[in-house]
């Protein structure tokens, strides 16, 4: 893997089948609405590549039978692959020889370029047979980020000692089904029927299809075109079409062909057959250089106002990860209704649910596109309904956000998990992650100050907040004897405890991370009650039948939730300190990567229950999400002083029982131990940064990119490391001094100006304001300096 000179490409020379499905995933382009992994046109699914195509949002339900058991599980679809491209030289007198394609003997060159700056996928390769007839060909693709129902792909042929033919199959496969985890491989993979084809005049051709439940009736049409210019071989499948062109190339005088893709699908506005408006899309989409001109301008756009210029390698992979985050979430998904996918569009891990990642990846957003960081928490009100019917049958009031969402809300974490190191099936508890909902609660508070908008939050904002405030009012429950409210039977983000050793109920009490946000979300209901109109407030308490004594009770088990302590430091459970130590050298010296430790101890016989390790932050996600005095004010409402130094104890603590089994987790220790200024930060933020481009967990990265981590990354810098904060009070600045990163750049939205520049050096801070009719921009740094910056100037300022 090379990153390229100017910092803007990302290449890998040569092939080598066992990293294909990494190169596949992290070359995937999209534009929100859809994207296509980086596969090889040549060829089909198989065990080294494995081309899809993802529509945001495009989920299918289907049943299993697992050990004798039936599983439900709702997945991504993949889409028919449109990609897909035959060839073979036809040189004079010689009869046709097999389809070439990456895996063929005659390959002599390799190698995959994707140009970050104009969002475009370069894939070059040479064949030269035993007689020294050379065939060179060139693929160049896009997912057009201008208009998000289209998609194109040229490839270009060049002679070399030869003349003839070049025998071409575009194709177009619906034959296609979502197989691309292995460990899901003993579940229904089968997603689209009722394939239709439909062939026009001008060289397009067209596939519906459709998912069983909730059925999305999905359209594709491909409109081939060819140079020289010759006509179509035309022939119709069950599952879809194949072009066959025979073109005349020789030495100096190459030839073309040019895949046009048009996607459209039931959901569309306006609503009409799919089919037909592909087909008619295709038809009249541009030729591929106008295609690509409009898609590289607005390329242009999107880095315009998401710049982030970082020197050094950390810069060219953050270049890449913010790549990777606007692909999947640009713009156009403000027109739709979806959440934030884990894995991206790039894969079929984690079956392209929603968790909790919008806690890393809204910030970034909500700094520059907030457009898009609304309308994914707009995807969260409207499953509201889906959340408080989950309260309800819990026997609480309120909304009890999923632990993994898809379309429709309801909560579709499998029952059961493998454990691909011992090949058992054990039941699943990650479903008892009350916490999601905090996050939500969360990112609607953070959101709402970052950019002002305080239509959302007394609008559907409140709503949100509100319900899960309630949720936690009743779901915490008063222990006389302790004097406190607890809350039992949860997991936390840990994710390994999900009940005590040897107990038959699943879940722990008191998670310190749940305890600690629940509170949280029940002040801040009663702040923003505080400061909705009074017509608004007296609506919902009307819609919620809040009372007083709700209120005040809402007041109290934010002041009593039980926080456990153990030897001076945060238990991360009630009865955390009780459990055994693991021999952690032991573990590393028998097995090397330990990240999933669960799954070793349960290959062994035992489990990670029995023990004080972590697979990732989880006590310590609270200094991920609150400031030093923000996190101090919580724990003295709750009646507990938490100093520097037994927060600093807590961080030592937990960092040497952590496996980091998660992406996220070196995102959050680095983060951490970077705002207490800790000599190891920049391993953690150097492990996370390469937690895909180096495939650190194993295998996983082909299986979908982690996007959180991703977009983690990015606020790390944006946010961590400055201490930045957008509030209405204006922009807060505290930066802390990392050696690794000691100068860098980025522009952002706020205080009603979009395109602020930023540039931190060495003790120095500049600010420039774009000029406009705006006001003043507020600016607040360390020791309550206050300053104002008017639009078109641009000032330094001492830290």
């Amino acid at each position: 893997m090379n990153s390229g000179r100017n910092g803007w490409t990302w290449e890998y020379a040569g092939y080598v089948p066992e990293r294909e499905r990494l190169v596949e995933a992290l070359c995937t382009l999209g534009n929100g609405r859809f994207a296509t992994r980086g596969s090889a046109p040549e060829c089909a699914a198989g065990t080294v590549h494995y081309p899809g195509t993802y529509l945001a949002g495009c989920y299918d339900r289907r049943t299993s039978l697992v050990e004798g058991r039936t599983v439900e599980n709702e997945d991504l679809v993949n889409l028919p692959n449109w990609t897909l491209l035959r060839y073979r030289p036809l040189p004079e007198g010689v009869a046709a020889g097999p389809w070439l394609s990456p895996d063929s003997g005659e390959l002599r060159h390799y190698g995959v370029r994707l140009d970050l700056r104009r969002g475009i996928l370069h894939r070059d390769l040479l064949f030269r047979d035993a007689r020294g007839r050379g065939l060179r060909v060139g693929h160049t693709r896009i997912v057009h980020m201008g208009d998000p129902g289209l998609a194109a792909q040229r490839t270009t042929f060049h002679a070399y000692g030869w003349q003839g033919e070049i025998e071409v199959e575009s194709v177009l496969d619906g034959d296609v089904a979502n197989t691309g985890v292995e460990r899901y491989r003993h579940l229904e993979s089968r997603h689209l029927s009722g394939h239709r084809t439909a062939l026009s005049s001008g060289g397009v051709a067209g596939l519906s299809c459709r998912t069983d439940d909730p059925g999305h009736l999905i359209a594709l049409a491909v409109r081939t075109d060819t140079s020289p210019e010759r006509p179509a071989r035309t022939i119709g499948t069950s599952t879809g079409t194949v072009q066959a062109y025979r073109l005349p190339i020789a030495r100096g005088r190459p030839a073309w062909c040019t895949k046009t893709l048009a996607l459209r699908t039931s959901s569309d506005r306006p609503p009409g057959d799919p089919l037909a408006a592909a087909v008619e899309a295709a038809t009249h989409a541009a030729a591929f250089p106008a295609l690509r001109a409009a898609h590289e301008a607005a390329w242009r756009r999107l880095w315009e106002e998401g710049e982030l210029h970082v020197p050094g390698e950390a810069g060219r992979i953050l270049r890449l990860h913010l790549f990777h985050l606007l692909q999947t979430l640009s713009p156009h998904t403000a027109d739709l209704d979806v959440g934030v996918p884990a894995r991206g569009l790039h894969g079929e891990a984690y079956r392209g649910h929603v968790f909790w990642d919008e806690l890393f990846v809204l910030p970034y957003l909500g700094l520059h596109f907030p457009e898009v960081a609304r309308a994914l928490l707009m995807y969260r009100h409207r499953r509201l309904p889906a959340a408080r019917e989950a309260a309800r049958r819990a026997g609480l009031r309120g909304a009890m956000y999923p632990w993994q969402s898809g379309g429709s809300g309801n909560e579709e974490t499998q029952e059961t998990h493998l454990n691909p190191r011992s090949g058992r099936w054990l039941p699943d508890h990650s479903r008892l992650q009350r916490h999601v909902g905090s996050a939500v609660a969360h990112n609607v508070w953070k959101y709402a100050r970052a950019t002002g908008d305080r239509g959302f939050l007394h609008g559907e904002g409140a709503e949100i907040l509100l319900e899960v405030a309630r949720f936690w009012a009743g779901a915490a429950v008063l222990d006389p004897a302790l004097g406190r409210y607890r809350v039992r039977g949860v997991v936390g983000p840990d994710e390994y405890h999900d009940a005590y050793p040897g107990a038959e109920v699943p879940g722990v009490d008191d998670n310190a991370y749940t305890n600690v946000t629940a509170a949280w979300v029940l002040a801040r209901g009663l702040d923003l009650l505080g400061e909705l109109p009074l017509a608004r407030r007296e609506e919902l308490c009307g819609r919620l039948a809040l009372d007083d004594e709700d209120l005040a009770r809402w007041d109290d088990v934010s002041r009593r939730l039980h926080v456990p302590f153990h030897q001076g430091v945060i238990s991360q459970f009630e009865g955390f300190g009780e459990l055994a130590e693991l021999d952690w050298e032991a573990y590393r010296a028998r097995y090397g990567d330990i990240r999933r430790l669960d799954r070793i101890l349960e290959a062994e016989g035992d489990t990670v229950n029995r023990y004080q390790a972590s697979k990732q932050a989880d006590t310590l996600m609270l200094g991920y999400l609150f400031r030093p005095d923000e996190l101090a004010g919580l724990f003295a409402r709750l009646g507990h002083r938490l100093d520097g130094d037994t927060w600093r104890s807590t961080v030592d603590y937990y960092l040497r029982r952590t496996s980091h089994g998660s992406t996220l987790s070196t995102l959050v220790h680095g983060w951490v131990l970077a705002r207490l200024k800790g000599a190891a930060a920049w391993r953690y933020c150097e492990e996370a940064l390469l937690s895909d481009v180096a495939d650190v967990q194993g295998g996983t990265t082909g299986e979908g990119i982690h996007l959180g981590a991703m977009a983690g990354t990015i606020d790390l810098v944006e946010r961590g490391i400055t201490g930045l904060e957008a509030s209405p009070e204006g922009l807060r600045v505290d930066p802390v001094a990392l050696r690794e990163l000691p100068r860098f750049a980025f522009t952002l939205s706020c205080g009603g100006h979009r395109g602020v520049r930023l540039r931190m050096l060495p003790a120095r801070l500049g600010v420039r304001v774009p000029a406009g009719p705006g006001g003043p921009f507020s600016l607040v740094l360390p020791g309550e300096r206050r300053f104002t910056v008017l639009p078109g100037e641009e000032r330094w300022f001492r830290l």
